[in-house]
């Protein structure tokens, strides 16, 4: 579920509280949580509406100057439902606080690195998280593709890999391309001074 910067700033600020989607089945569930550019955004209650039956009230809760605006941004289509969303703002995005955390001693390390390891191992393509943080370290700010090719990856999986270091706040989405956060940087220090004989297999091209 996809929301305009306009919107989550209105959902943030509080003015928005409600919005709407046509589905062909509810993509949320009541009591998730979605991570957005503004922070996390908490769903409520997931309801089937009728368009007529939406108030005008709703519809300004929904961030629309007027009805017709509402009824224009809906999505066609005879085989798709219209949802009522409640949404509501949680706070920051917890990865923020964490990537900006750089207190580690080794021991913190050691588990940080470990965990990275647990990850390689369960790909089946040897020390590919190393291999990606090194990738964004030496190429800050350049597109996913290129640093997808560059490591033989195809890009929706590639930006999988980048998401996963992400939540372990490690690394940080920028305009375009990444960067590695203070804690990703430190952590890719310690993770070459103890790297395991072993080479990875995603290794970037030279190029």
């Amino acid at each position: 579920m996809l929301f305009s910067l306009r919107v989550l700033e209105e959902i943030v600020a509080g003015r928005v509280d409600l919005a709407f989607r046509r589905w062909r089945r509810p993509t949320v569930r009541p009591g998730s949580r979605i991570t957005t550019a503004v922070g996390v955004v908490g769903i409520g209650a997931v309801d089937a509406v009728e368009p007529a039956d939406v108030t005008d009230a709703e519809v300004e809760r929904a961030g629309y100057a007027d009805r017709a605006r509402f009824l224009a941004d809906l999505r066609e289509g005879e085989d798709r439902q219209l949802y009522r969303v409640q949404v509501r703002f949680v706070g920051a995005d917890p990865r923020e606080a964490l990537r900006e955390q750089t207190d580690l001693d080794d021991r913190d390390l050691d588990e940080i690195v470990a965990g990275l390891r647990r990850l390689d191992a369960r790909s089946g393509r040897g020390a590919w998280t190393g291999a990606v943080l090194s990738l964004i370290a030496d190429h800050p700010g350049v597109r996913a593709a290129d640093l997808a090719a560059r490591v033989d990856r195809e890009v929706p999986r590639f930006k999988s890999d980048v998401r996963t270091l992400k939540t372990r706040g490690l690394t940080e989405s920028l305009g375009t391309g990444y960067r590695l956060s203070p804690r990703g940087r430190q952590v890719l220090d310690h993770l070459r001074a103890t790297a395991q004989p072993e080479a990875a297999t995603t290794n970037p091209r030279r190029r």
